[in-house]
């Protein structure tokens, strides 16, 4: 017994230096790979993405197409990426993503490629065109996948199966997520056709046209894909030059009932309660009274959240949808009305531009309270 004790120390005495090099030899990987990470990330600092989806909400709709470029300021493009998706349910319209429903059949599922993508988003600056949307999109397919690996491990597990264990990768972890279309409303520029071409012509850079067409049908979807992901290369470029761009980090962003990224200011102030009655319609030349709901349109160069916040701080109702109980909307365009403006002059209810709302706000009247 004494002999079998002293043999098995003996030999972890022997394996000890060997194990010990094996380990070192693998932080020395993890350094190595940590460094031409932190090499590649360095040399192209931004990631354009441009997805195709289903539909509008990333809560009940899926993405078909997801198409990637790194960049950096001289607007050089780095690594790219394009995957086709088949979601495993209906894809929606055509005209949505362009694809038919056989290259759809044929393509990958988000699981397969999460892992890539997360590579070329993960500590990178992300830009997007919509963000609410784009990242939502990227956001809930993560999870779905993540959800569904879940699911898997625990079936193996439960049926003692010996198979690894499925991982496939993690919600991606940008830098923080720029977003052209918010830019472009902050910066002023006043859009006719709010698509990333449409911009694109709103800042006269040189661009397809964003209406549909039978020579754009005939193309391959992954060459139209990312000739928009490298026109919105082009288009945060020159938007950096001519001010400031509007930028989120993630941990500033959280989905709201669909599914849509959006800051957590924002989606806190509609679920806020609704302690006072709303006293109906903004009166011009009067003052705002606490318990009126207020709609702010995309159309304002201030930014959104420091309008929703006066609008808590002051007993206001913040909503994001427009109805017959809206008291006020806040927005600057005042021709060619469009999107909520324009539903809100159908509907008889005043428009304040961000100034002039803000302006209003510091002198809000008392409210009446509902009767619990």
């Amino acid at each position: 017994m004494n002999q079998q004790v002293s043999s098995a120390a003996h030999g972890d005495a022997a394996e000890s230096p060997q194990a010990a090099e094996r380990e070192a030899q693998r932080d020395a990987e993890r350094q190595e790979r940590a460094r031409r990470r932190q090499a590649a990330v360095a040399a192209f600092p931004y990631v354009a993405v441009h997805l195709l989806t289903s539909g509008i909400h990333p809560a009940t709709s899926r993405v078909i197409a997801v198409d990637a470029v790194t960049f950096n300021d001289a607007g050089e493009i780095g690594e790219d990426f394009h995957a086709v998706l088949n979601p495993g349910e209906n894809p929606g319209p055509f005209h949505l993503h362009g694809l038919q429903p056989g290259e759809i059949a044929a393509g990958k599922t988000f699981s397969q490629v999460l892992k890539p993508l997360g590579r070329l988003l993960d500590d990178r600056t992300l830009v997007v065109h919509d963000a609410s949307q784009t990242w939502g999109f990227l956001v809930a397919e993560a999870r779905r996948a993540m959800n569904a690996a879940a699911r898997a491990n625990r079936s193996k597990r439960r049926g003692r199966s010996r198979r690894r264990r499925h991982r496939v990768g993690h919600v991606p972890r940008p830098a923080a997520v720029v977003d052209t279309l918010a830019t472009a409303r902050r910066q002023g520029v006043q859009l006719a056709d709010t698509r990333p071409a449409g911009l694109a012509a709103a800042l006269h850079l040189e661009a397809p046209s964003p209406v549909a067409s039978v020579e754009r049908a005939c193309r391959e979807e992954a060459e139209v894909t990312r000739e928009i992901t490298e026109l919105i290369v082009d288009i945060h470029l020159l938007q950096r030059e001519r001010g400031e761009v509007a930028s989120r980090s993630p941990q500033q962003l959280r989905a709201d009932q669909f599914g849509l990224q959006r800051t957590t200011v924002r989606v806190d102030a509609v679920e806020a309660p609704r302690p006072l009655d709303n006293p109906g319609p903004y009166v011009p030349g009067h003052p705002l009274r606490k318990g009126m709901e207020v709609v702010v349109a995309p159309e304002i160069e201030m930014d959104p959240d420091e309008i929703i916040a006066a609008c808590l701080r002051e007993e206001l109702a913040y909503s994001e949808k427009l109805t017959r109980q809206t008291s006020v909307v806040v927005c600057n365009q005042t021709r060619e009305l469009t999107g909520k403006a324009m539903h809100a002059q159908r509907k008889g209810i005043p428009l304040l531009s961000d100034t002039e709302f803000m302006a209003a706000v510091r002198q809000v009247s008392g409210g009446g309270r509902r009767e619990s």
